[in-house]
């Protein structure tokens, strides 16, 4: 097709991070959003007031026809009614639902979805955080054209990008979240140029990045590395965090800084008014801290405060007791 004719697009996302890729859509003057797919509104906050999801909001503002569903796969009016509108491209980005072939089969071009790694690598809900776990030097954008496997189809679109080496999970999103946009413009130039190619994945390097629970934040320091525990805190920030317990408190954990101290796993040591824990191969300074009940703060402000129940911390991090209930 020529640059001066229309695709109808429906884009299917839910969160802030989706949000800067139907803006770029819905600016694209060769693009002619059908629907916006999206969930239902959420109650949040201590009152429960219902809240709708940041891309229901934008499209409510800028006047492109809404969906919200729990499942689109059973709204039949509405497929049967998208299915009359000659759609050539689904775009889905962070949407939350599976799509089934009768979705699947709707636009002439086939449904693409965006996700934020170089896949085959980190198939699933959260490639972001995995890639900090595993301190991975680089990441990207991969577009691929979806089939009923999750993200098993082939690759039309990749682009590497660099991680530095203190990037929290917050910040990597934060970028991914633009380049997401941007890798999504350059996919809408080669659908138009006629120029799309279809690389297959390869299944013997395929690993998996699955949803993130609270209970994933809990670092067991006898048994994690030094390195491991620093990814960890910067993997986990903002969500779900890092903590351990300090006692039978819960203790969160937002800044560490590598320690040559000798301390055996699980030990922990607060000489010098500052403290530091043992890990499986080395130590750790936990610079920025919260315990229960208190604000954020250093670690030595920490330890001023707790001065007269140091006996009850000091030698063992006393999180072993919480292990298996927590897990």
């Amino acid at each position: 097709m020529t640059k001066m004719q229309k695709l109808n697009v429906i884009y299917c996302g839910t969160p802030d991070f989706g949000v800067p890729t139907l803006e770029l859509l819905h600016n694209n003057p060769h693009i002619c959003l059908k629907a916006v797919i999206t969930m239902p509104d959420r109650p949040v906050g201590r009152g429960q007031h219902l809240r709708p999801p940041p891309i229901a909001e934008f499209a409510k503002n800028n006047k492109i026809p809404l969906i919200q569903t729990e499942n689109i796969n059973k709204e039949e009016q509405i497929v049967k009614k998208l299915e009359g509108q000659n759609i050539d491209l689904i775009i889905v980005l962070a949407f939350a639902q599976f799509l089934g072939q009768k979705i699947l089969n709707l636009p002439r071009l086939g449904c693409f979805n965006i996700h934020t790694s170089l896949l085959p690598k980190y198939r699933g809900a959260a490639p972001i955080q995995y890639a900090l776990l595993n301190g991975d030097k680089n990441t990207g954008v991969s577009i691929q054209r979806m089939v009923k496997k999750m993200d098993a189809g082939d690759i039309v679109f990749s682009k590497g990008v660099n991680v530095s080496k203190s990037e929290t999970g917050g910040q990597l999103y934060t970028r991914l979240k633009f380049e997401a946009a941007l890798s999504c413009n350059e996919f809408i130039d080669l659908v138009l140029d006629n120029n799309l190619q279809f690389s297959t994945q390869d299944e013997s390097k395929v690993c998996y990045a699955p949803t993130l629970k609270k209970v994933d934040g809990l670092i067991d320091f006898s048994q994690l590395s030094q390195v491991q525990v620093i990814n960890k805190v910067r993997a986990l920030d903002p969500w779900p965090g890092t903590y351990c317990f300090l006692g039978k408190k819960r203790l969160k954990i937002y800044e560490v800084a590598p320690d040559s101290s000798p301390l055996r796993p699980g030990q922990v040591s607060t000489k010098f008014n500052t403290l530091l824990v043992g890990c499986k191969d080395s130590s750790l300074r936990l610079q920025t801290v919260q315990i229960e009940g208190k604000k954020i703060g250093s670690d030595t402000e920490l330890l001023n405060g707790l001065k007269g129940h140091l006996q009850d911390f000091d030698e063992e991090l006393v999180i072993n007791s919480q292990l298996k209930s927590e897990k």
